[in-house]
């Protein structure tokens, strides 16, 4: 077990340099938001901008709300390095046409953050893919792969083990997300995060973490396989957290209450800070 520190997110990071385009700097794509959440799709989004990603490509039913906040965005198709699907969805609410779009992302090549409501779809993908279940969704995941159900009461231990175990039957990696986050990924890797505010727990800040994740992940250089998710998975939650902490500190020694739309508009500090801090 391994605490994910700076040290450990700058692995994951690099400063652009005079050689780079917005293509090398990673492109992501982002199938999320809904009409009833068109707001996911905006956090997303933006967190993924801020996080450095070179372009976005935007998918969905919030392209008017996603471009008044970002004009950058593109909203056309085409070639990504990774992609970010769920945040802002329901599978109620999927039609059939869309369930087929997402599980070919899921059957491809292509790296993909599942969040949310695209959780259901998630069973042995082909690509390279990270869940990033809260502790309800983990256990309905746990539930739907015939797993023993995490107890209310477990300790950090059992929380530990529970997510490298699901990783390893799912063959997929796994971020379950709280106070104190758990990334795991098939092969053995596991890493906690654990020193974010707790004025994160608030609406919007899961949507933001996926677009940190799906940003950290577009820009990397190699994503072939799920196992090689976890030090992405965790160095985006590391981010998440100290933009949250940076957000926070605005408002004085003491802090105050932050929203997930503080916390996104906070990510280019955190990544800045590790760039600057990393070896030479």
């Amino acid at each position: 077990m391994r605490r994910w520190t700076a040290t450990d997110a700058a692995g994951s990071l690099r400063a652009p340099s005079s050689h780079d385009d917005k293509y090398t700097r990673g492109v992501l794509g982002v199938r999320t938001g809904s009409v009833a959440f068109k707001g996911a799709a905006v956090l997303g989004v933006e967190a993924a901008w801020r996080t450095g990603v070179g372009m976005v490509r935007y998918v969905g039913p919030a392209g008017a709300e996603v471009l008044a906040r970002r004009p950058e965005t593109v909203l056309t198709e085409g070639r990504v390095g990774a992609w970010v699907i769920g945040s802002g969805t329901s599978p109620v609410e999927r039609d059939d046409a869309e369930t087929a779009a997402l599980r070919d992302l899921l059957e491809g090549e292509v790296p993909v953050v599942v969040d949310a409501g695209a959780l259901d779809l998630v069973d042995h993908p082909s690509a390279p893919v990270v869940v990033t279940p809260h502790a309800g969704e983990f256990a309905r995941l746990r539930e739907r792969l015939d797993m023993a159900p995490v107890p209310v009461d477990a300790d950090h231990a059992e929380r530990d083990d529970a997510a490298l175990e699901t990783a390893e039957r799912l063959g997929a990696a796994v971020l379950l997300k709280g106070a104190r986050s758990v990334a795991a990924a098939p092969g053995g890797f596991i890493a906690v995060i654990a020193d974010a505010t707790p004025w994160l727990a608030t609406a919007g800040t899961g949507d933001v973490l996926a677009g940190a994740i799906g940003a950290v992940a577009a820009g990397a250089e190699t994503l072939s396989s799920a196992g090689a998710w976890g030090p992405v998975a965790a160095t985006g939650a590391w981010l998440h957290g100290h933009a949250a902490n940076i957000a926070v500190r605005r408002f004085g020694p003491a802090g105050g209450p932050v929203t997930a739309l503080d916390v996104a508009e906070a990510l280019p500090f955190a990544v800045g800070e590790v760039i600057a801090a990393a070896p030479i």
